[in-house]
């Protein structure tokens, strides 16, 4: 049978600005078998591009077709719900791109959507204009509800608090399409044409990578390289296939094996 993989970056590949030792191998180990793989993000602040880059700077040679982002999981959904629909936009360059090339525009009154990304340039007043827009027929769109994003310097507020902020002051719920959401998960798997038995998940996150791999039947490894602790597993009603301390632990293996229990 084939294997793919969805591997998310931050704290699977990198910490900061720090490659994780081992990254670079596993991902030359996929590449040199063949193995299709895909990065996944729920950060929407850059393109594609852009974090295809910042990958080959730290020593993993891919292309920009290596990465998904919830940007784009947002974009090409609105364009499904309602073909050159029109939204008004509190984020950055990756999400307003990603909205373009699937055929929307950028509006600053009567928007069919609100759709909120990561960023650090928006006010209080993009705040305020969005809730009317909400109140008065928008839909709430996230491009995902993690509620802080890490950064060289510590946790920032992530797309999630900015969400809350809106859906107090609207009283309406927001319709998130990153992970761990089955909109993401789905369009990142068919990005490699894999079926779902055929699809392994690899991340750092509990509440995103492993809950979404599990919801959708994926094979899901865990790496504690990241913000999770093996004693953190007992608090959660579900569990990965297998745990490894990071990325490392899985070079060398044969790609069709991995997340398969009996493995490690």
């Amino acid at each position: 049978m084939q294997r793919g993989f969805l591997i998310d970056m931050d704290g699977v590949l990198y910490r900061g600005g720090e490659l994780i030792p081992g990254a670079a191998e596993f991902i030359g180990q996929l590449q040199d078998t063949d193995t299709p793989f895909v990065f996944m993000t729920n950060n929407s602040q850059r393109t594609r591009r852009d974090v295809a880059t910042r990958l080959q700077r730290m020593g993993i040679d891919v292309d920009e077709h290596h990465v998904f982002t919830c940007a784009i999981a947002t974009a090409r959904f609105l364009a499904q719900q309602l073909p050159s629909g029109t939204a008004y936009v509190i984020g950055e360059g990756g999400l307003l791109q990603a909205l373009h090339a699937n055929g929307y525009s950028i509006v600053d009154h009567d928007p069919d959507y609100v759709v909120v990304g990561e960023g650090r340039a928006f006010s209080f007043e993009m705040l305020e204009v969005a809730t009317r827009m909400i109140l008065a027929g928008a839909k709430l769109i996230a491009t995902n509800l993690d509620p802080n994003c890490p950064t060289q310097h510590g946790m920032r507020p992530g797309c999630g608090a900015i969400v809350a902020m809106l859906e107090t002051a609207t009283g309406l719920r927001a319709f998130s399409v990153g992970k761990p959401s089955p909109v993401m998960l789905r369009a990142a798997r068919k990005e490699l044409s894999l079926a779902t038995a055929e699809t392994t998940i690899i991340g750092d996150t509990m509440e995103t990578d492993i809950l979404g791999g599990v919801q959708m039947g994926y094979r899901t490894v865990l790496v504690l390289s990241g913000g999770t602790r093996r004693e953190d597993l007992a608090r959660y009603a579900y569990r990965p296939d297998i745990v490894v301390d990071s990325i490392a632990d899985l070079c060398g293996m044969d790609p069709a094996v991995i997340g398969e229990p009996s493995v490690l």
